[in-house]
C-alpha cells in the first residue's frame, strides 16, 4: 500500500498542498481588496449663525408723478403740431395750434361793440349832465312860486332818468369788455400749451382734425418722470406690521428697484404716501414711493420689482445654498456626523441671503453640511469630508440664480 512508504517523498506532497492552499487564500484576499471602494470625498461647510437681515419683495407698477391730459379748450381745427412725440418738453410749451382766424373775428366784433358802448356812454352821460344842470335852475325858482311844480318835477324825473341810463351804459361796457377778454382768452386757447415739464406722449389727434371741449378724444398726455412714482401693493397684514413698526411713518427706509432685466435701478427711493382705502377685491393697499430718475429712463407703465428690508433676523441659521436640495416639494440637506456619517434631513428654508439660504428648522448651529457632492451620498453613507471651498460662480450660474432668487423668496412669502 502506499502509507508503506516513508520519507521525503510524502513530506513534499504535503509541502506543495499546504503551498497551493496558501497561494489560493492570498489571492481571494488581493481580489477582496481590489472590489473595496473607499469613501466618496465630498466638501463640508459649517452652519453658520448670525443676525441677518430679512428683505421683502413686491411687484410693483411705474407712473408718473403728475400726468396732465392735453385736451382742447376751445373748437376748431387743428393746424399744427409744435412737438417731437416722446420728447421732454418745459412747462408754457406750445404743443399744437387750432386755427385762429374766427376767433380773431369775434374779437374784433367783441371789441367794436365795447367801443359803441364807451360811445353811448358819452352820449347818456352829456344827457344826465344837462338833466341836472337844468334841474338846479329849476329848483330855486320852484322855492319862490316862480315855476309851476309840474316843472319840477318834469326836471327831477329828467335828472333821475338820464341818470339810470348812465348807469345801464356803464353797466354794456362792463359786459362788452368782459365779452372783449372772453374772446381773448378763447384767442389764447387757440395755442394748447404744456402746464407742466414732462415727457409728451403720442399724439392721439391729427392735423386737420375738428377738436374741442365737446370731444371726449384726448390730444395728448405730459407726464412728470423725475422723480418717477412706482405703486407698492401692500397686503393689509404687511401694512399693519410695517405700521406697527414704524416702517409705515418712517420715509426714510430706504428701497431698492429691481428692472425687467434684472438690474437693479442706481438710485433708492422712498415711501411718499399711502392710499386712503384698501381695495376690497384684492386685499391690498397702494403705497406710492418715489425713485429719482435722471435721464427719464424709466416711464410710466414699466413693472419692476420693489426691495426693503422689513426686519432683522436674530440667530438665524445659514448654510451655503448648494446644500440645499429639493425633492417633491421638499427640501433636504446633508448632515455629516462626528463618525463621518450622513444623516438625510429635511429642513426649512426661508431667505436667500448672498449665496447663503437661512434654514429656520431641521438644523442645529455648529453642524456640518455637504456643499459638494450631495449626489454621491444617501442615507447612512460614510463620506470623506474636506472643508467646502466656496468658488467664485460663473457668469451664466449666477445669472441663473438671480433669477431664480425673486421666486424663492417669493415662496417663502407665501409660506
Amino acid at each position: 500500500m502506499v502509507w508503506k512508504y516513508k520519507g521525503t517523498g510524502f513530506c513534499s506532497i504535503s509541502i506543495l498542498i499546504i503551498l497551493g492552499a496558501t497561494f489560493l487564500l492570498s489571492g481571494c484576499k488581493k481580489d477582496q481588496s481590489k472590489d473595496a471602494v473607499p469613501p466618496p470625498i465630498v466638501e463640508v461647510a459649517d452652519v453658520i449663525q448670525k443676525n441677518v437681515p430679512v428683505y421683502s419683495e413686491w411687484v410693483a407698477s411705474m407712473d408718473g408723478l403728475v400726468n396732465a391730459t392735453i385736451r382742447a379748450q376751445v373748437q376748431g381745427y387743428l393746424i399744427k403740431q409744435n412737438y417731437k412725440e416722446g420728447d421732454f418738453i418745459k412747462k408754457g410749451q406750445i404743443l399744437f395750434e387750432i386755427d385762429p382766424r374766427p376767433f380773431q373775428a369775434s374779437l374784433g366784433q367783441a371789441k367794436a361793440s365795447l367801443n359803441q358802448a364807451k360811445a353811448e356812454v358819452v352820449r347818456l352821460e352829456a344827457a344826465h349832465f344837462t338833466a341836472k344842470a337844468n334841474l338846479d335852475r329849476v329848483r330855486p325858482l320852484a322855492d319862490v312860486n316862480a315855476v309851476s311844480k309840474k316843472d319840477l318835477d318834469d326836471a327831477i324825473g329828467a335828472e333821475l332818468s338820464t341818470r339810470a341810463a348812465v348807469q345801464a351804459s356803464q353797466a354794456a361796457v362792463g359786459a362788452a369788455e368782459a365779452a372783449v377778454e372772453k374772446v381773448q382768452l378763447d384767442l389764447g386757447f387757440t395755442k394748447i400749451v404744456s402746464l407742466i415739464d414732462g415727457v409728451v406722449g403720442i399724439a392721439k389727434a391729427q392735423i386737420g382734425n375738428l377738436v374741442g371741449p365737446g370731444s371726449i378724444e384726448e390730444l395728448t398726455t405730459v407726464s412728470t418722470v423725475d422723480p418717477i412714482k412706482v405703486y407698492i401693493p401692500e397686503s393689509e397684514q404687511e401694512y399693519l406690521r410695517n405700521r406697527r413698526n414704524g416702517q409705515g411713518r418712517n420715509r426714510n427706509v430706504p428701497l431698492s428697484l429691481i428692472l425687467a432685466d434684472g438690474s437693479v435701478h442706481p438710485y433708492q427711493g422712498a415711501v411718499a404716501f399711502a392710499d386712503r382705502q384698501v381695495d376690497v377685491k384684492t386685499g391690498t393697499i397702494r403705497v406710492a414711493a418715489l425713485f429719482p430718475n435722471p435721464g427719464n429712463i424709466l416711464r410710466p407703465g414699466q413693472f419692476a420689482r420693489v426691495r426693503a428690508q422689513s426686519e432683522i433676523k436674530k440667530g438665524a441659521l445659514l448654510v451655503p445654498q448648494r446644500s440645499v436640495t429639493e425633492l417633491q416639494g421638499t427640501f433636504q440637506v446633508a448632515v455629516v456626523g462626528q463618525d463621518n456619517q450622513v444623516d438625510i434631513r429635511s429642513v426649512n428654508p426661508a431667505e436667500r441671503i448672498d449665496n447663503l439660504w437661512v434654514i429656520d428648522s431641521g438644523l442645529k448651529p455648529g453642524e456640518k453640511v455637504i456643499a459638494e457632492g450631495v449626489q454621491k451620498v444617501k442615507q447612512g453613507t460614510i463620506v470623506n469630508p474636506k472643508p467646502y471651498n466656496s468658488k467664485p460662480q460663473s457668469k451664466t450660474d449666477a445669472a441663473s440664480r438671480s433669477e431664480e432668487k425673486p421666486s424663492v423668496q417669493a415662496d417663502s412669502k407665501k409660506k
